[in-house]
C-alpha cells in the first residue's frame, strides 16, 4: 500500500507538471518520470535513514520519494521563492540536505562522480550510510562514469550505482548506441558486481536494492543495479518521441505498468478494495492540485536572490 501511494503521487505530480508546462508556467527543460516510478520507490523502501540520493535531470520522482514536499518541488518548477532552490534551480537543480537529496544535475553523467564523492565522505566519516547514484542508459557511456567506477572499487566505497535503462536515452535505442547492452556488466573491468532487475516491478526493485545496499554497507564496495524500465513520455517535453511506435508504448502501459501491477495485486489478494484505492488517488490528486495552486501564486524570487549562493 505504501508503494502504491508513493508511486501514484509521483505519477499524478508528473502529469500535473506536464500540464503546467503546456500552460507556460514552467520554463526551461522538464523531463517527466512517468512509467519509471517503481525504480526510485523500490530503492527508497530498501534504504535506511541517512542514505543519500543523487540523480540526473529526470528527478522529480526521486525528490518526492525522498520525502520532499510537493509544494516545494512544484514551486521550484515554476521558479517561485518557495521552491527548494528558491526559484533559481528549476526542474534540474534542486536539493534537500535534510532529506539527503543532492540533486538534480543537468550535465549528463555529472552526478555519478559526485555520488561517488558522497560514498567517499561516508567511508571517511564512518557513518554507515550508502550513496545511491542514479543515471540512465545514455549517461552510462560517459567517460567519467568509468573513472568513478575505478575509484569506488579501488577504495571500496559504499555506493550503489542505479542505471535506469529506459531504452532510448535522449532518443536513440540502446542497441544503436551501446556495444554492451547489458549494463549490469559495465563494472566488470573493475570487479564491480551487478545485476539486471525488472524495474517495472517494485517488489523486484526492493529485493535487489536490499541486496545491493547490504553489500555496499558491509564494506565490500560498490554495486551496480541495471533497472530495466520504460518512460512513456518523450525524453523531455520538447521531444515528440517519433523514434518508437505508439503501439510499443501502449503495450508497455497495458502489460507492465508499475502502478497497475500493484493495483491488480492489492485487489486480487484483497489487501484493498476499489474504494480504498480510489480514495488514495483522490488524496494524491488533492496534494498535487494544492501544490500547483501554491506554485502558481507564490511570489517570484526577489532580484537580490541573484547574488546569493554564489562565490565571487
Amino acid at each position: 500500500m505504501s508503494a502504491y501511494r508513493d508511486m501514484l503521487l509521483i505519477r499524478r505530480f508528473e502529469e500535473k507538471a506536464g500540464q503546467l508546462y503546456g500552460m507556460g508556467l514552467i520554463g526551461g527543460f522538464c523531463h517527466l518520470y512517468i512509467g519509471q516510478e517503481a525504480v526510485v520507490v523500490g530503492m527508497q523502501m530498501a534504504s535506511k535513514d541517512g542514505d543519500q540520493v543523487i540523480t540526473g535531470y529526470r528527478d522529480h520522482g526521486h525528490m518526492l520519494a525522498c520525502g520532499m514536499e510537493s509544494r516545494g518541488v512544484m514551486a521550484e518548477l515554476t521558479g517561485r521563492q518557495g521552491g527548494y532552490s528558491r526559484g533559481k534551480g528549476g526542474s534540474m537543480h534542486m536539493f534537500s540536505k535534510e532529506k539527503h537529496f543532492y540533486g538534480g544535475h543537468g550535465i549528463v553523467g555529472g552526478q555519478v562522480s559526485l555520488g561517488t564523492g558522497l560514498g567517499f565522505a561516508n567511508k571517511y566519516r564512518g557513518n554507515n550510510s550508502v550513496a545511491m547514484s542514479y543515471f540512465g542508459d545514455g549517461a552510462a557511456n560517459q567517460g567519467q562514469v568509468y573513472e568513478s567506477f575505478n575509484m569506488a572499487e579501488l577504495w571500496k566505497l559504499p555506493v550503489v550505482y542505479v542505471i535506469e535503462n529506459n531504452r532510448y536515452a535522449m532518443g536513440t535505442a540502446v542497441s544503436r548506441a551501446s556495444a554492451q547492452t547489458d549494463f549490469s556488466k559495465r563494472g566488470a573491468a573493475h570487479g564491480i558486481p551487478g545485476e539486471q532487475v525488472d524495474g517495472m516491478d517494485v517488489r523486484a526493485v526492493k529485493a535487489a536494492g536490499e541486496k545491493a545496499l547490504a553489500w555496499a554497507r558491509s564494506g565490500k564496495g560498490p554495486y551496480i543495479l541495471e533497472m530495466q524500465t520504460y518512460r512513456y513520455r518523450g525524453h523531455s517535453m520538447s521531444d515528440p518521441a517519433k523514434y518508437r511506435s505508439k503501439e510499443e508504448v501502449q503495450k508497455m502501459r497495458e502489460e507492465q505498468d508499475p502502478i497497475e501491477q500493484v493495483r491488480a495485486r492489492l485487489l486480487r489478494n484483497k489487501f484493498a478494495s476499489e474504494d480504498d484505492l480510489k480514495a488514495i488517488d483522490v488524496k494524491a490528486r488533492a496534494v498535487v492540485n494544492d501544490a500547483a495552486e501554491f506554485a502558481s501564486h507564490d511570489p517570484e524570487p526577489d532580484p537580490s536572490e541573484l547574488w546569493t549562493d554564489i562565490t565571487l
